[in-house]
C-alpha cells in the first residue's frame, strides 16, 4: 500500500484530504529500484501549495489589516495577502502592507469626480484592477465607500465587509459614537460588531458572524472605542476563515 510523506502542518495520508483542504499539490512520484518489480513509493515532492488569495481594502490606520496579516504569519488564517487597495495616498494601512511584503494599490475616486465620472465607472475600474490577481475573497477592513453592482457582479460572493455595529443597527458612519451615544441616552447596554456578505445596500447583505461588545459602568467613548476594535480584530479574523470555508467547500 502506498503511503504519502508530507510534512506539517499538512499531515495528510489521501487525495480526498488533499481535495477537502483546498490545497493544490504537484506531486512527483518516484520509485526504487529493488528487485520486486512491484513499485515502491520512497519520495513524495510537494512543490507547490496554493493558499486561499486575499485581496484586502482599506481606507485608514489598516490596524484590522495588520490583524489579517498577523494571522496570516503565525499560521491562524491559512490564506495569502495578494495585495491591499486603498482609496487613500496617506492611509497607514499602505505602509503596513509595504513592511509585509505585500503589494498595493492606490486607487482615489477624486480624479473621477473631477472628470464627471461615476462611481459605477470607478468601481468598474476597480474591479479590472483587482481582477488579474484571482482573488478567492475579498475583504473590506474600514473601506470606507459603498460599492456598486459594476464592483460586485465582478465577484459574487465573494466580498465580506467588517462594521462595527450589529445588523440592522447604526449603518453607515461613526457607528460606535452613534452607539456610545444612544448609551449615553440610556437607549441600549450594549452594541457589537459584524462582518457580513457585501451587497449595494449600507451594512447590509447575509451575516457571516457578530460578536457583542457590552457598555461598562463609567466607559468613556475611548473605553468602548477600545473594546470594540480588539473585538474586531478577533472578528475579521474568524469570520475571514469561515467565509474561505464555505467558498472553498
Amino acid at each position: 500500500m502506498q503511503s504519502f510523506s508530507i510534512p506539517d502542518p499538512y499531515q495528510v495520508t489521501s487525495a480526498a484530504v488533499i481535495k477537502k483542504t483546498g490545497a493544490k499539490f504537484a506531486v512527483k512520484d518516484r520509485y526504487s529500484e529493488i528487485q520486486n518489480p512491484k513499485p515502491v513509493l520512497s519520495e513524495v515532492e510537494v512543490s507547490e501549495i496554493d493558499l486561499p488569495r486575499l485581496v484586502v481594502m482599506i481606507s485608514g490606520s489598516g490596524t484590522n489589516l495588520q490583524a489579517l496579516i498577523d494571522a496570516c504569519r503565525n499560521g491562524d488564517l491559512a490564506a495569502e495577502i495578494v495585495l491591499v487597495v486603498s482609496n487613500r495616498h496617506d492611509a497607514y494601512g499602505l505602509e503596513r502592507a509595504r513592511e509585509a511584503g505585500i503589494e498595493r494599490l492606490y486607487f482615489p475616486l477624486k480624479p473621477y469626480r473631477i472628470a464627471g465620472e461615476s462611481r459605477e465607472v470607478y468601481d468598474a475600474d476597480l474591479a479590472a484592477k483587482i481582477k488579474p490577481y484571482e482573488p478567492d475573497l475579498i475583504v473590506l477592513a474600514g473601506w470606507m465607500h459603498v460599492l456598486t453592482p459594476a464592483f460586485l457582479n465582478q465577484f459574487p460572493g465573494q466580498v465580506i465587509n467588517l462594521h462595527p455595529a450589529l445588523p440592522g443597527q447604526f449603518d453607515g458612519v461613526d457607528a460606535i459614537k452613534r452607539a456610545y451615544d444612544a448609551y449615553e441616552r440610556g437607549e441600549i447596554t450594549y452594541s457589537g460588531c459584524m462582518v457580513h456578505y457585501a451587497v449595494p445596500e449600507v451594512d447590509s447583505g447575509p451575516v457571516v458572524e457578530q460578536t457583542l461588545v457590552t457598555f461598562r459602568e463609567g466607559d468613556l467613548l475611548e473605553d468602548f472605542e477600545m473594546r470594540m476594535h480588539a473585538a474586531e480584530h478577533q472578528l475579521i479574523v474568524y469570520a475571514t476563515k469561515k467565509a474561505l470555508a464555505a467558498r472553498m467547500s
